[in-house]
């Protein structure tokens, strides 16, 4: 059957998430390291897990797996948009949060400075502002398959932060028919529902689009629950066992016209 419609991933598919991060954590550590004698890659390996271990102690934290909003998110989210009340809870919690895993991270590394801890707190969220990183083949491609395609962006996360996201980048947004965001919707992929609605907005069968995502556990397992055909974006060339099994894997967005001709 035709395909109608492509459906992206946001984070580490169309945009480079995960460097962005690792840059602004690079930028922080380092700016700890001029105040003490640390290892900048130990302080963040240490940041990294207080982070998630407290995030994960939060009874807010069932809802962020469900929605798909991560710990290192929590690090420079503001949450003020999304109607549901936890939300709110969220809003309250982030500047606690951010500063609490940052004076953690540097007491593991036996530092006791909670002024430095609330400094490095404020300026990883600046540092990750700052870089809004683009995989070099993205507006290439979407300008190949704009036009010729029914284009979506399914993305999970906080409202606030998806958008800031995409207004980090200005010229991505508008290569989109719809943007869907899991916190607007209620519910994150791998949800069939909100791959149904993203269906629905486009006005098309399963049969007719096509999933793309770097992440097998919400893209991928997502995208299939509901029949539809997908790409495993897999940049790094990580192994995957079969639980999870893509209709295709590609190793970058250049591969995706040339599987999608095979399907036509």
């Amino acid at each position: 059957m035709t395909i109608k419609a492509v459906l992206f991933d946001l984070d580490d598919t169309l945009l480079w998430d995960e460097r962005s991060v690792k840059e602004a954590f690079r930028a922080t550590c380092g700016e700890a390291a001029k105040h003490y004698d640390l290892d900048p890659d130990k302080l963040e390996e240490a940041v990294r897990r207080e982070a998630r271990a407290l995030y994960e102690s939060f009874e807010t934290f069932p809802f962020t797996k469900m929605i798909g909003i991560n710990p290192f998110e929590g690090l420079w989210a503001h949450f003020t948009q999304g109607e549901q009340p936890e939300f709110r809870k969220l809003q309250a919690l982030a500047p606690g949060y951010r500063k609490a895993s940052w004076t953690r991270g540097l007491e593991a590394l036996g530092i006791q400075d909670e002024e430095l801890g609330a400094k490095l707190a404020e300026m990883f969220p600046a540092e990750r502002r700052n870089r809004p990183i683009v995989y070099e083949e993205t507006f290439e491609v979407l300008d190949q398959l704009k036009g010729k395609y029914k284009l979506l962006l399914l993305t999970n996360g906080s409202p606030d932060l998806q958008k800031e996201k995409l207004a980090g980048v200005p010229e991505l947004a508008p290569y989109f028919d719809h943007i869907v965001i899991s916190g607007e919707f209620g519910e994150g992929k791998p949800a069939a529902s909100i791959f149904r609605h993203a269906m629905s907005l486009l006005g098309i069968t399963a049969e007719e689009g096509v999933m793309i995502g770097d992440k097998l556990t919400t893209d991928i397992l997502g995208s299939g629950s509901v029949g539809m055909r997908n790409m495993w974006i897999n940049r790094h060339g990580i192994e995957r066992n079969d639980d999870i099994v893509p209709a295709f894997e590609i190793k970058n967005l250049h591969e995706i016209q040339k599987v999608i001709d095979s399907l036509e």
